[in-house]
């Protein structure tokens, strides 16, 4: 057996994932990934024993955190506040996987039957439940699924943005597709913060937003949550 350590496990991943991404997974071989590690195709072989071990190893924490981010809003009381966290959470993981959703753009390499394309299928389906909300009509499963995919294909088309930026104008536009669908200012959410930004508010934020805080920051001095102030303001105050 050649070098079965635990570096040359991460190096061959890191690797996969580089190469998937920019030229696509069936385009890839199991000996190019070899060479650029600087060892043989029976050591990647060793800690792989098919090029699908390789992804889905790849895939297997974007699962996990997908599937993590999914139950926590789904033990959310509050539909509204489930949808949002959900949303919120979804585009968070995107955008830490992104360079492993890009291998779809080449061959949807990750849309392969499998253990892993199962769980992707049943987290989806469990996100377009939280999105859409109780009891939608067809128009609201529509929007939620439309919804959804305006998660990740920003993401995978502009891989190489700013992340914060890319963030906000991701959150801005599902914002406008489902629109902020906010309760009175008295209505308060389960944490004890208010669920909308009233008049006063919103022209607070838009000053803070002005002098250069973060949407983080917004939402901390205004006591909302932060999906609340990308809901309002996209992020960016505008």
């Amino acid at each position: 057996m050649t070098d079965p350590t635990p570096d040359t496990r991460a190096r061959i991943l890191r690797t996969a994932l580089a190469e998937f991404s920019a030229r696509g997974y069936h385009a890839t071989s199991v000996r190019e990934i070899a060479e650029l590690v600087g060892v043989t195709k029976a050591a990647v072989l060793y800690h792989f024993p098919a090029k699908a071990d390789l992804l889905a190893a790849l895939a297997e924490p974007m699962l996990d955190s997908l599937e993590a981010t999914l139950a926590a809003a789904e033990l959310r009381a509050d539909s509204e506040e489930a949808r949002w966290a959900a949303v919120e959470g979804m585009l968070q993981v995107w955008l830490t996987h992104r360079y492993l959703l890009r291998i779809n753009l080449h061959d949807l390499a990750l849309a392969a039957p499998g253990p892993g394309f199962d769980r992707f299928t049943a987290a989806m389906l469990k996100a377009g439940a939280l999105v859409a909300g109780p009891a939608p009509d067809f128009a609201g499963q529509v929007r939620a699924a439309q919804a959804i995919a305006m998660l990740a294909d920003p993401v995978v088309l502009f891989a190489e943005a700013p992340t914060a930026e890319l963030q906000a104008a991701v959150l801005d536009g599902v914002r406008r597709l489902l629109g902020p669908a906010e309760r009175p200012p008295t209505a308060r959410r389960g944490r004890g913060r208010p669920s909308a930004v009233g008049p006063e508010m919103a022209a607070t934020a838009r000053r803070l937003f002005e002098a250069g805080r973060t949407a983080e920051e917004v939402a901390a001095e205004l006591g909302v949550s932060r999906a609340t102030v990308y809901r309002r303001f996209g992020g960016t105050g505008q």
